[in-house]
């Protein structure tokens, strides 16, 4: 096995893990929480219609005229969990289920979620 595929597979298998037991609907929809490099997106899904609600990414226009550095920041990412939890509240939602996917509750998928907190987000 090529090295940089025993990697993309282990990723794959933890995302697997931790979504097995995480199922959104309409009244308490998932928050999943993607990071990249540069960027970080989120979503809030239901599962039981297989459709996105909203989303909200550090490449979106909203948050560009928000904040002005790069996306892929401790700041950046508590100002987009704050913008996402506004988002949803928009859509009376005020409670969700977090999935973090293959990445660690450790710095920017933490600010996220700690940003969601602020805005009213239930976990």
């Amino acid at each position: 096995m090529k090295p940089g595929t025993r990697k993309l597979y282990s990723r794959r298998r933890r995302a697997l893990r931790v979504r097995k037991s995480l199922k959104g609907t309409s009244d308490c929809p998932r928050m999943s929480v993607h990071r990249s490099l540069r960027n970080i997106s989120v979503q809030f899904i239901d599962d039981e219609r297989g459709r996105t609600l909203t989303a909200i990414s550090t490449l979106s226009p909203d948050f560009r005229q928000k904040h002005s550095g790069g996306g892929a920041t401790v700041a950046a990412a508590e100002l987009l969990g704050t913008m996402a939890g506004e988002a949803a509240g928009g859509l009376k939602i005020d409670k969700v289920i977090f999935d973090r996917g293959s990445y660690r509750y450790h710095g920017r998928v933490k600010a996220v979620a700690e940003g969601a907190r602020k805005a009213g987000l239930q976990f």
